[in-house]
């Protein structure tokens, strides 16, 4: 389902959707609809859409995103399970994995109010991490189900490996840039490869303070493409 809200700036905006609506900020997908700035005599207005999707696509999307920014501070001391839902998470895991036909060493890697992270240590990162994140994401999708089937529907779970998830999102960021120069000086657009729902956020956010350039998600189902689009000076 789709939904519009506004504010101020686009924190307000997507501030006001997750209050309405119930859900952390990483559960939904959000498109920026208009954007304008503050300037001497206007006050500055941002309207957006937000994106819902299905029980099955939200676990997916709300997943789909990076290793928290203060992980690095809640690195923990102890990185085997503490308890008897850490075991069973990590035993699940490395199972999975195995019955795939590699090995792989599963450890705590960060534990925060609700979300853990699951660090994967293998030979075989690249396969697990897959095209774009893709095996890694899958991999993370059928994780987090199994730790709804235990009753903790309210943890998140991350799976990184070789710090995927970190590398990907510096990645992302620098072709958002490098893009917004091409638009620039094509007067043109550009259509990205298809996304997941935070990965399309992190273009949409690291764009939308540029004036001269805006953003628009194009497609249907939970990988979408995102345009970027040169639209001048106002």
């Amino acid at each position: 389902m789709t939904y519009e809200f506004e504010g101020k700036t686009e924190k307000d905006a997507i501030e006001k959707a997750a209050a309405e609506l119930g859900l952390e900020k990483d559960q939904f997908d959000v498109e920026i609809l208009e954007s304008q700035k503050k300037g001497l005599f206007k006050n500055g207005y941002v309207k957006i859409r937000v994106h819902t999707v299905d029980s099955q696509n939200q676990m997916s999307s709300e997943f789909d995103g990076k290793v928290p920014s203060q992980a690095a501070s809640t690195v923990v001391a102890n990185p085997m399970p503490q308890d008897e839902f850490e075991q069973k998470l990590c035993d699940f895991t490395r199972e999975m994995i195995e019955k795939m036909g590699y090995e792989t060493a599963v450890e705590i890697m960060f534990r925060e109010d609700k979300k853990i992270g699951i660090k994967l240590t293998s030979s075989s990162s690249s396969i697990l991490i897959g095209r774009k994140g893709k095996n890694l994401d899958a991999l993370q999708l059928i994780v987090n189900v199994y730790a709804g089937h235990l009753g903790r529907e309210d943890v998140r779970v991350i799976l990184d490996t070789e710090n995927y998830r970190i590398r990907r999102e510096e990645s992302l960021v620098r072709l958002a840039y490098v893009t917004a120069d091409k638009v620039r000086q094509r007067k043109s657009s550009i259509l990205l490869e298809s996304m997941n729902p935070f990965e399309r956020r992190l273009i949409h956010t690291t764009l939308n303070d540029i004036a001269d350039i805006e953003t628009k998600s194009e497609g249907e189902g939970l990988y979408k493409q995102v345009r970027v689009i040169y639209k001048g000076v106002r």
